[in-house]
């Protein structure tokens, strides 16, 4: 398997790109979660939320290297091909999900900077993107946390998508995103 896409399955740079936001995505979602495990103004309260930032903005930093791949490289085509409504679906539910991996980091960085917190990023910190606004900062994370829960539900839709392919439609759906098969 070659770095590059080819017309029957992604390359190893795509993979590897797709399994790392994947394991990001989770860790973002487990930091946020698990905060509530801790007293408010903890050390691991705190640290939790430094690393839901942290790992939030290397999905933003990242998902651009993914946007440019899937710009520049084929697709693979899926075998048996699948009806033109599940076409349309999924380039709809995988434009759902760059919004989210773009959007989503973005929302947070304008909330802390809305709040005047320093915004972490690997011990740096990184400049506030407007003026200290504490209730445009309020209004943005309630849309940050509504648009989380809706993550939830597109990255369970994409991933029930794959396995419904692979185990009921036995296309190669899944096939051509899995390292070694």
């Amino acid at each position: 398997m070659g770095l590059s896409n080819t017309n029957d399955r992604y390359g190893s740079l795509s993979m590897a790109m797709h399994w790392l936001m994947f394991l990001l995505l989770v860790g973002v979602y487990a930091c946020i979660e698990l905060r509530e495990l801790y007293p408010k103004g903890s050390d691991p309260r705190n640290a939790l939320k430094a690393w839901h930032f942290t790992l939030g903005l290397t999905v933003f930093a990242l998902v651009w290297l993914r946007i440019v791949l899937r710009l520049f490289q084929v697709t693979p085509a899926i075998s048996p091909p699948i009806p033109g409504w599940q076409q349309v679906l999924s380039k709809l539910v995988h434009f759902a999900l760059y919004a989210l991996m773009i959007g989503m980091p973005v929302a947070g960085w304008l909330i802390l900077s809305g709040e005047g917190k320093p915004i972490p990023f690997y011990g740096m910190e990184l400049p506030a993107l407007m003026a200290k606004n504490k209730d445009l900062a309020h209004t943005l994370e309630e849309i940050h946390e509504t648009a989380g829960t809706v993550g939830y539900y597109l990255i369970g839709l994409h991933a029930l998508a794959g396995l419904y392919h692979h185990y009921f439609m036995r296309d190669n759906t899944l096939k051509r995103m899995l390292p070694g098969s």
